[in-house]
């Protein structure tokens, strides 16, 4: 069974997102911030991990080079629902940032459960072939 980390400082959020997993039969393992979620990939395999952009102390930007750096191989999805307002200047891009720093692919919050899905097939897909071209 696929291992997947949920990375949000929402617990509204971590919550939800758990639930729909685990109806799709994978495992979900959940940290509140990007420390939590160093941990947890240290203390045990992880397939994908899924990073809120916008999150206290270590923020997903960082805790995604983070990642990259202590397991490549890990896909990463990066989730965000940051929408600037009131600014004439255009807003920063965060989640296309995100895939510059190593995130596989992203998500905007809200996303449909359908849409979570198609992201950690995806990954999983792209991890599988991964390790065949490695060992190849």
């Amino acid at each position: 069974m696929p291992r997947i980390l949920i990375v949000d400082d929402d617990n509204s959020v971590r919550v939800s997102m758990r639930i729909w997993l685990e109806r799709d039969g994978y495992e979900a393992i959940v940290a509140d911030g990007g420390r939590c979620a160093i941990e947890a990939l240290a203390a045990s395999p992880i397939d994908v991990v899924i990073v809120d952009i916008f999150m206290p102390g270590m923020d997903g930007l960082e805790t995604i080079r983070v990642l990259n750096q202590h397991a490549p191989a890990v896909p990463i999805i990066a989730m965000s629902g940051f929408m600037f307002r009131n600014s004439s200047a255009p807003a920063p891009d965060f989640l296309s940032m995100s895939t510059k720093l190593g995130a596989a692919c992203s998500l905007h919050k809200p996303f449909r459960p359908r849409d979570l899905r198609a992201a950690v097939e995806t990954c999983l897909g792209s991890r599988h072939a991964l390790r065949i071209s490695r060992t190849a």
